[in-house]
């Protein structure tokens, strides 16, 4: 039995979302860390076909690479609790009270197959949450293989051009990493209410997981946050896989980046390598990604303010910040928090504290650097290496300037708890975060919550009046490579490359008056106090409700194969054409107009002879051979070209320039489109284009007789895009008194006289048609870019007008499926040409034509 949600699944396309419906489980979820399997037996025995299940709580399934869990092994059993520190964890807090969280990621300790059922049961019934457990071979060559020593140093920048650089692309690791997130999208769909869940996917270690879930579910509501960098365009076009990643992105509705420099990297790489151009609405960044709009999230996580007060308002932490104090009594603590790892700049640090100490004997034996070190979260030679370093740095300063009593550099090996991290914390005048790449990195955050300091630990330190405000001071040195710089608006920024710059921010810091340490303190308080952990969750919930509200307003179709998958967003009434659907209407009347764009309907856009074949004439010259039949060409190439391609079609109209100029057939002169032809304002735009064509490598100026047209398509994408923008303002402002408009297509800016469209060349010939008493009664309009809108539009309002005669068969139809005010749609340029055989000569097989299919 299914329920109503599932049912709803039906319509969809994918064979993929059939299967998944089959693996939905019997399971009825009570009370939040309950589990009740339904009594099949009593089912039966009650005659009931059909279980009415309570209102179901709205819900959330937060996937991740691990589950925010620590594990004990306790002899054979094994022990869970909640991690406290855990992001995903603490990210419940901006969730409504009366959502339930559910959670998706991997144990960070190994369990035996034999245990893994048991284990997968208690986690789900006391937690929430829904293990994958991983092969161990798996496991290896997916995290430490793929993530850690391929991905990781790539979107931090470092290319693998030796082997002591980074590994190279390995086919068997992204085979693997594939495969991991396969088996994480298993998970989620054994446990998701496709209609009624959010997912939110977290972090570079699953870039390819939506792809699997919108394959299985066309209409997830589905949000992804990329907790790492986010490379340039010239650093992320380097991966093998890179199309593959960026069209996974492209499969959320909603795609979250800690600051706008990633942002504007994936959004750089989406133009240039899949050709997509985004645009702003009302603060909101949007990709239009086939008739869906991919939202793009900017704003920086936060840290759990509640969980590190109660820290620092703890006994054991009072006594541990007097310990400190009384170690480092008379000296100057700079402290650093860093995971052992390649991009912390640990050793950077550490050279600049030894130029601080060199050029200022006065701070020799006052100023102690405190290191902690985090253990590393992979292994390798690398991590070797840069221990190695740091060690050897730290060990030469020490043994230079050490005195009896003093060592410049103390090291502090973690896992630290903490509470002892809070201890350092409060007693650091100035806290170094030296990273050369960093995504967010909240060390900063944490810091200044404890030394802004509680009452508790205030009281338990016997902190009262100016002693108490002078704990409330901060200093931080902060990289402007890290995701949190923008933030800390109050902040020393640094370049952690340059010694000399760091020593004198070090320097600054130490000799800093008290009151603008305040100031400093104070300004960053207020803004991480405001953002935490519950506020950050909070936008990103919200923004992705946002993102999904338009789910059941379309329909939607599955393309592609394999990680190439994604979905086209298409109106509900939008279906393909077929001629056996066309056919009928075409014989029962009697005053027939079609029109037909070219380029990219008769003539494919990616043809470079652009001279219609043998077969498009013969088909041309099949339809307006019938005398009921009014045929033409309406495009936005120039007369003359039109009129020596279509020089065989004696009885077939042409519409060139948009509309500007037009003739009913061979015989028949050019006529204007009404206007006054007065060109005096190519004389302004002229200079303009030519200035940003000597500019842009690639591009060129097309000269027509009532339009100039600026292209870009063979200039760098992104570069040409950036022209074209202020190409556009630029011929809007010295065109602003002429009658003359200037329109942004794909690739082009164009300049062409005011009321000069496709449309208005569709209300003319209709409006001749029916003045000559020949009032059409079926209309077939065929097109595919922007430019044959205008018609689509035109039809839709001329068929809406009640004051208008009625034409009884309309077939408005846009070239491949795509959203369009056209009703219906052609896959490509050959269907359009055996449709229009298929009207020619009624002895051509229908089956020729690929037949309608509802969505």
């Amino acid at each position: 039995m299914l329920s109503r949600s599932c049912l709803g699944l039906l319509n969809l396309v994918s064979v993929d979302d059939y299967q998944a419906l089959a693996r939905v489980p019997r399971v009825v979820t009570t009370v939040a860390g309950d589990v009740a399997e339904l009594d099949m037996n009593a089912m039966e025995n009650s005659g009931l076909d059909e279980v009415v299940s309570p209102v179901p709580r709205e819900r959330r399934v937060v996937v991740a690479n691990q589950l925010p869990i620590r594990a004990f092994r306790e002899g054979k059993k094994w022990r869970f609790e909640w991690d406290r520190d855990s992001l995903v964890l603490q990210l419940k807090d901006g969730f409504p009270s009366d959502v339930e969280v559910l959670y998706v990621g991997s144990l960070k300790a190994e369990i035996e197959a034999s245990e893994q059922e048991e284990v997968a049961q208690l986690l789900l019934e006391r937690f929430r949450c829904v293990p994958t457990f991983l092969p161990p071979e798996v496991h290896n060559k997916f995290y430490h293989g793929f993530c850690k020593h391929y991905l990781w140093p790539l979107f931090h920048y470092m290319l693998p051009m030796s082997p002591s650089q980074g590994a190279h692309f390995d086919r068997d690791q992204w085979k693997a990493y594939v495969l991991a997130n396969k088996i994480f999208a298993d998970k989620v769909t054994e446990v998701i209410n496709p209609d009624e869940d959010y997912v939110w996917v977290h972090d570079y270690h699953l870039m390819i997981l939506p792809t699997f879930l919108r394959k299985r579910f066309h209409r997830v509501k589905l949000g992804f946050f990329l907790h790492n960098t986010f490379p340039s365009s010239e650093i992320y076009r380097t991966l093998p896989v890179r199309e593959d990643i960026l069209r996974a992105f492209l499969n959320c509705d909603l795609v979250g980046f800690h600051t706008f420099d990633y942002a504007r990297h994936f959004l750089s790489c989406c133009s240039r390598m899949l050709g997509l151009d985004y645009e702003s609405k009302r603060g909101y960044i949007g990709l239009d990604y086939y008739g869906r709009t991919v939202t793009i999230k900017i704003l920086p996580a936060g840290i759990h303010m509640g969980l590190l007060e109660s820290v620092l308002s703890l006994p054991q932490t009072a006594k541990r910040v007097k310990e400190l104090k009384k170690e480092y009594e008379g000296k100057v603590v700079i402290l650093g928090v860093d995971d052992m790892d390649l991009f912390k700049g640990i050793s950077l640090k550490f050279l600049a504290l030894g130029k601080l100490l060199e050029v200022d004997e006065g701070l020799r034996g006052r100023v102690v650097l405190v290191q902690i070190l985090n253990a590393a979260r992979s292994r390798g030679k690398d991590i070797q290496d840069v221990k190695s370093e740091s060690e050897a740095i730290a060990r030469d300063i020490n043994e230079k300037y050490s005195q009896p009593g003093y060592k410049p550099i103390v090291f502090v090996n973690g896992p630290i708890s903490t509470q002892e991290k809070a201890a350092y914390y409060s007693i650091a005048e100035c806290c170094v975060v030296n990273a050369v790449r960093d995504g967010m990195n909240l060390v900063p955050y944490e810091y200044t919550v404890c030394r802004q300091g509680t009452v508790a630990l205030d009281k338990a330190l016997g902190v009262e009046g100016e002693d108490k405000k002078s704990l409330k001071q901060s200093v931080i040195i902060v990289s402007e490579f890290i995701g949190c710089s923008p933030s800390l608006s109050g902040a020393i920024r640094v370049n952690p490359w340059n010694i000399d710059e760091v020593a004198e921010a070090m320097n600054s810091a130490v000799t800093m008056s008290e009151a603008e340490k305040h100031l400093r303190h104070e300004k960053h308080y207020k803004y991480i106090s405001s953002h935490d952990v519950a506020y950050w969750a909070r936008s990103f919930d919200q923004d992705l409700d946002r993102a999904c509200r338009e789910h059941y307003s379309k329909r939607y179709w599955g393309v592609g194969f394999g990680l190439g998958f994604r979905i086209v967003a298409l109106d509900p009434t939008f279906r393909k054409l077929s001629v056996d659907h066309i056919a009928s209407a075409y014989r029962d009347t009697h005053s027939r107009l079609i029109l037909l764009d070219y380029d990219g309907t008769m003539m494919p856009q990616a043809s470079i002879n652009k001279t219609p074949s043998v077969e498009v004439i013969s088909v041309l010259n099949y339809l307006c051979s019938d005398p009921e039949n009014m045929v033409f060409i309406v495009s936005g190439r120039d007369k003359d070209c039109l009129s020596k391609w279509f020089s065989p079609c004696e009885k077939l109209g042409l519409s060139a320039e948009h509309g500007y100029f037009t003739r009913w057939n061979m015989n028949s002169p050019w006529e204007t489109c009404g206007l006054a032809i007065d060109c005096e304002w190519k004389m302004i735009a002229e200079p303009v284009m030519a200035l940003y064509t000597e500019a842009t490598d690639g591009s060129f100026i097309e000269h027509k007789e009532s339009a100039m047209v600026w292209h870009h398509q063979e200039a760098d994408p992104y570069f040409g895009s950036c022209q074209a923008k202020e190409l556009l303002d630029h011929l809007e402002s010295v065109l602003a008194n002429e009658s003359v408009v200037v329109t942004r297509g794909q690739h082009i800016v164009e300049v062409k006289p005011q009321g000069v469209s496709k449309g208005k060349v569709v209300e003319d010939i209709i409006s001749t048609m029916r003045s000559k008493g020949k009032s059409p009664d079926f209309l077939l309009c065929i097109g595919d870019d922007r430019s044959d809108e205008d018609m689509f539009e035109s039809i839709a309002r001329s068929v809406s007008n009640p004051a208008l005669p009625t034409i009884a068969k309309v077939f408005a139809c846009t070239v491949g499926q795509k959203p369009s005010m056209a009703k219906y749609y052609l896959d490509d340029t050959n269907e359009v040409i055996n449709l229009l055989e298929g009207l020619a000569c009624p002895s051509t097989p229908s089956s020729s034509i690929i037949t309608s299919q509802a969505l």
